[in-house]
Parts: C-alpha cells; structure tokens; sequence
C-alpha cells in the first residue's frame, strides 16, 4: 500500500501525513500510560483492520509503535505512527466511521472501548481536553476537505438542498456529486444500482445507500435520532437546542437532573448558521457557529445526555400532576419540568416566485457550505442585523462581491459597531442603506435581484447568482396549544408578566423570572417575549433557568 501524501518524520523514522492545525498531537509516556489504566495494551500485525468505513462505535486506539493508514473509499488519506491516537469526532457522537483504518507495519497500540474513553475524558479533564480538541479540529479538517457522505443529485433539486443543508446544520461532513455537472455521478448511480429518477441519494460511509430519504431517517442513520423516549417520568426537557437551549441541558445534566433534549432540525438554533460570531465571551479570535453548538453537544454528550435531532415537539398537556410533550414521530416525553427554547423560524421575503428559487439559491443561512454552493459569484443580502453583517464579511473573503441590502438608512441601527466597522472597510462588500429587494430575476436559479430605493423609489438590477436572507424570524410556539401565555407577536410571556394568573394561587409563591403562566415550564432565548437577541444571553438564561427548575423542584413539581 502506498501514498503521495507528503509526510513527516515520527521518532521512529516512519514517515507521516503532517499535523494540521492541531488536530493529530502526539501524546507523551506519561498520556499514553494513563490512558492504558482505562484500556488494554496489546500486539497488532500487519494488515489487521482496527475499524472500517461504516462502523459504529468502534473502539478507540492509541499507536505504541507501529504505522497505521488511514482509508476513505479505499483510497490512503493518513499516516500515522507512534504516540498518535486514531479516531474522529463521530465516535464520541455515536455517528459510522467515516474512514478505515488499517495496521501497516506491525506494532503496539493502547485500546479503550468508547465507554471506556468516555470514562477518561469525564475523569481526566486535562488528556480529555486534548482528545476533544483534536476531534473538533479533526472534524473541521473532514468538512473542509468533502470527506463523509456523498449527496448525489442535481443541485436544482429541492430534496437534494434539504439533504444538503440538514447535513451542514449538523456538521456532517459531506460533499455534492451534482448529476447535472459532475462527470462521474452517471457512473457512480450504476455502480450503487440507482436510476436517475431516484435521485438524491445518500451514500453512507460503509457503503449504505438512501433513496431519497427524510431528515429524520437520515438522522437515525447517522446516529442523531433516538425513537425511544424514556419510560419515566424525567426532572427536565429542553426542547430547542439552540444556544440556549444547549447550556440548560449542560447545566441540568452536570447538576445530577434527568435531562431529555430534543430539537427539529439540527443543534446550534439561528446561531448554528453563523459563520463567525465575534463578540461572545472568552474566543478572541471569534467562533463559528456551527463550532460552538459541536462544542456544547460534546459537552452535553460527556455528562450523559445526547441531542435528539428531527424530532418536532406537536403538542402539550398537563397530565397527572407533569407535563407531557407529544412529537411528530408519535412518541410522548413526561416531565416534572420544562424548558421552551424552540426559538424562531425564519421570516421570507414577500417576493413573487420566491418559492421558485429557494431550492437553488436563496439561502437563510452563510457557512462554508453555503459559500462553495455561490461558486465564486456575487451574491446579495438582505439585512442590517449582526447576522447580515456577519454574513457579509464572511462571503465578502469568498465571493467576488456582496451587495448588503438594508432597509433602514443607518447601519448602526441594529448591527453592533464593531461590524459595521469592518463591513464599510471591507473593498468588496457594497452597502445599499434605505433599499429593498423587489424582484427576483431568472428561470430557477437567480440570475439578478432589483432593489428599489424606498425614499426616491429609484430601480437598480445587481448581477448576482444567490440571495441570502436575514431579516428576522418568527416565534416556534404553535405546539404549545394555547396553554401557555404568550403576546401579542406569539412570543412567550414570563415573570412579572404572567404573575397574575389563576394558576399561581395554589402554588404559594410568585413564578420565578424566566417561567411561563404554567408552574415549571420555562422560556429561554429568541422564543422568550422580551429576551435579548443575543447568543450571551441566550446562554445565560439557559445556565440561570437551571437554578429555577431547581427551585421549582423542591417546592414539588405540580402542574
């Protein structure tokens, strides 16, 4: 077996695919011992495969001595020898393998079940710590490079961009073989015995193939999506798993409660479609979105409680002294308390023929898989938020030129100043204050926006190939049947705003600051009427609404 991957020497003198941003350390003896106390130490011969592409919870190895390649589609991608540990993000996530990995020259390894690895990483903070970055960097590396699922069909389709965008919202590395541009997608669907018709299809690393599939059966496949609720009665669900959502299930799961988290689409909220926010609290440097909800669903994972993707909450009920929460997958949750934190869906343009293009290229969200899809062209967007803001800059480092469309006439209005800053300094980024989108041009696929000027109502056509949208969102509390009080723009009412309410006469106590009219049932985040439209905040109303269910807890949950 062989490779051109260029390569460095280890301590052994075996030659090695490079470290790429830190994201495969070499450990030390002393690293390497502990982690032999949680596991076992044993001889590996030459071509004896440690896992393949497809495998599930597969056991974690660290190379003594010895060389492994590592296989995507049978092709070597890695290189690694001694003090190296193998592995990807998806083993802790319950997700396939996306790649093999294979002895090349015989050796020694350290092995750890994945609950023996868990074990580590909950006990050892410092060598956990080291683990779990290397698996984040090791995901964005994977990402960055299309690796993981292929999504094959034409990028006009509207299932094919569901597929595309539920992978992306949950970081599943993946690439699009486009059936009407890519050479080799006719070969690949008769290699996988898939007619055209059939299309998109999923191929699942180990060779499984979807026809078309829902989110949430890709969900299941993929490891996100349990359908078995728990039988008990649990302390707290978290229903949303936006930012907020995600701190109240770290904080409840690391306080010892019963936690059940649940979201519809993927973890991360609005958040989880920004590209970089730069002014949360301790990354100088900024974080994406996307990275920081990975980095709370690891969190969430190493106490125990994983997130349950595409599943929809469609009902709510007192029952029995709990609530009960129904989904769209027929399953209920009971529970002595619970956290609203669903957020808000997307508001849309009201354009003709908007339904037309957005399958091909209107976009709610800009991450790196929204930037490959414009294809080095000019794009637009709509909004004069942070998330506009933030969208622009990070499309404007990709993308020939982006045209921000704003409809008030002063940036300032509702962007932090920081951004604004770096939007009018950025050369390939054009402000258009006071202006709105009137028309969308082209057959299905974008081909130009008019803007009009809403002061001297003076038309302009701007030659781009995609819009991205930002203009706020409304309220996800349809499913709350009119049990729990919300205002008048369906936003949810908490505190002093409910403390009036029948409900409260027989508790002995005024509702807590961040609950409902409901006695422990809380709001936190975008869903919440008066909430700060922010991701600190949102994380602090996720952290503080533990203390609250606490509180309501011991004074005894009835509904």
């Amino acid at each position: 077996m062989s490779t051109k991957l260029s390569s460095e020497s280890s301590e052994s003198g075996v030659l090695e695919t490079p470290d790429e941003h830190g994201a495969f350390p070499r450990l030390d003896d002393e690293q390497i011992d502990q982690l032999a106390r949680y596991g076992t130490r044993r001889p590996v011969r030459e071509g004896e495969v440690l896992y393949s592409e497809g495998d599930r919870g597969h056991d974690f190895f660290v190379i003594v001595s010895g060389l492994v390649h590592v296989l995507e589609n049978g092709q070597v991608v890695r290189v690694h020898g001694p003090r190296r540990f193998l592995g990807e993000l998806g083993l802790l996530e319950g997700q396939p393998s996306f790649a093999s990995a294979v002895v090349a020259e015989p050796g020694e390894v350290v092995q750890l079940t994945t609950d023996e690895l868990r074990s580590l990483v909950h006990d050892d903070p410092v060598l956990g710590d080291v683990i779990l970055r290397a698996y984040l960097m090791r995901r964005a590396v994977l990402i960055g490079r299309g690796g993981g699922l292929q999504i094959i069909g034409s990028c006009f389709s509207p299932d094919t961009k569901r597929l595309l965008e539920f992978a992306a919202r949950n970081r599943i590395p993946h690439r699009l073989v486009d059936t009407d541009k890519d050479d080799h997608a006719e070969e690949l669907l008769r290699r996988f015995g898939v007619a055209t018709d059939e299309t998109p299809v999923v191929v699942v690393p180990g060779g499984q193939t979807l026809r078309n599939p829902s989110n949430r059966k890709l969900a299941q496949t993929l490891g996100l999506h349990s359908s078995t609720p728990p039988s008990d009665v649990t302390d707290l669900l978290v229903v949303g798993a936006g930012p907020g959502g995600l701190a109240a299930v770290v904080y409840g799961a690391a306080d010892g409660l019963g936690v059940v988290a649940v979201d519809s689409v993927a973890a991360g909220g609005q958040a989880g479609t920004t590209s970089r926010i730069e002014n949360y609290l301790g990354f100088p440097a900024g974080i994406s979105g996307p990275e920081l909800a990975e980095r709370a669903v690891l969190q969430a994972e190493k106490f125990g409680v994983p997130v349950n993707v595409s599943v929809e909450a469609v009902s709510f009920s007192p029952r029995d002294g709990h609530y009960v929460v129904g989904f769209d997958d027929s399953s209920e949750v009971r529970t002595r308390s619970l956290v609203i934190a669903t957020g808000a869906r997307y508001r849309k343009l009201s354009l003709p023929r908007l339904a037309d293009f957005e399958s091909t290229s209107v976009y709610y969200a800009a991450t790196i898989h929204e930037a490959r899809e414009c294809q080095a062209n000019p794009v637009a967007i709509v909004g004069g938020g942070n998330s506009g803001g933030q969208a622009a800059v990070f499309l404007a480092d990709r993308v020939p030129g982006v045209h921000l469309v704003v409809r008030d006439a002063d940036l300032n209005k509702n962007m932090s100043r920081y951004l604004v800053d770096r939007v009018l300094r950025h050369p390939r980024i054009e402000v258009l204050l006071h202006h709105e989108v009137v028309e969308l041009l082209g057959d299905n696929q974008v081909e130009g926006v008019v803007v009009e000027d809403n002061q001297n109502h003076h038309r302009r056509t701007l030659q781009v190939r995609a819009l991205f949208v930002f203009i706020g969102a409304t309220p996800c509390t349809a499913w709350l049947s009119r049990l729990v009080a919300l205002d008048e723009d369906g936003f949810v009412l908490t505190g002093e705003h409910v403390a009036n309410g029948d409900t409260w006469w027989h508790k002995g106590r005024r509702p807590f600051p961040l609950e409902t009219n409901r006695p422990g049932v809380f709001a936190i985040g975008d869903v919440r009427s008066g909430s700060i439209k922010r991701v600190g905040s949102a994380v602090g109303e996720g952290a503080m609404v533990v203390r609250l269910v606490h509180e309501h807890l011991s004074f005894g949950a009835t509904t």
